[in-house]
């Protein structure tokens, strides 16, 4: 069932442009997803890489790219005021939206200069920036990258996209945990773990369990800031 929250830009105060539109100050999560006061917002039609996903460059050498793409996007919004317009909600409970900045839709701009892909499954929106992307090899173009949607759930069978002359290494490159060599960022030290009972818990740096969670094991996850991780669908550790 979609619902359409008719109602959430009344509840911020001075920001409302209209009954279904949300607008203000934003926090970006990461490449996809931003916050305007307690609202979260997924970016419909397109999917970034995640944080603590790892691409190849030009050169074949790691890059910590899911950083990287929320970085840009922080950059290109430079703190002006974000206009969204909402168009129902994901499973994590998020706004789905097409956002802007100063009249630039943000969706097609992340796709279109090779920080997002269309996200096909559910939106064809934004296919055309991802061929403008492909073609002139910009960010994650330029050199080799996994699906974000692939990655997540990532094997020996996940597809390698990018430039055509990546190495044959590239698979074995892109499949290993960023774990083996940290944390992707000083920044993103949070820790997601997955207990026995599948439950999706993240850790902060200092917590009871935080030294415990093995990073190398596969299905873990680190964040940057627990505005991510609750945005993925984990929650806090009780201690």
């Amino acid at each position: 069932m979609i619902w359409r929250p008719m109602f959430l830009a009344l509840t911020l105060a001075g920001n409302a442009l209209a009954a279904d539109a949300i607008s203000g100050a934003a926090r970006i999560v990461d490449g996809d997803t931003l916050a305007i006061g307690d609202i979260k917002i997924r970016l419909e039609g397109i999917d970034a890489p995640e944080t603590d996903q790892v691409c190849l460059d030009a050169d074949a050498a790691k890059w910590a790219c899911g950083v990287v793409a929320r970085d840009r996007l922080i950059a290109h919004v430079d703190g002006r005021p974000i206009e969204c317009k909402p168009t129902g909600t994901d499973r994590y409970e998020r706004t789905l939206a097409v956002c802007s900045v100063a009249g630039d839709d943000l969706n097609a701009w992340m796709v279109r200069e090779g920080w997002a892909l269309a996200f096909i499954r559910y939106s064809t929106a934004y296919v055309k920036e991802e061929n403008k992307a492909r073609t002139a090899q910009r960010g994650l173009w330029s050199g080799a990258f996994i699906a974000p949607w692939d990655w997540r759930h990532r094997d020996k069978g996940t597809t390698i996209l990018g430039a055509l002359s990546v190495p044959i290494t590239a698979q074995k490159q892109l499949l290993e945990p960023v774990s083996a060599t940290g944390a992707p960022s000083p920044e993103c030290i949070i820790k997601g773990n997955v207990n026995r009972e599948g439950e999706r818990i993240y850790h902060m740096h200092g917590g009871a369990s935080y030294a415990k969670v093995n990073m190398d094991v596969p299905g873990k996850r680190w964040f940057c800031s627990e505005d991510e991780a609750k945005a993925a669908g984990w929650r806090p550790a009780k201690r």
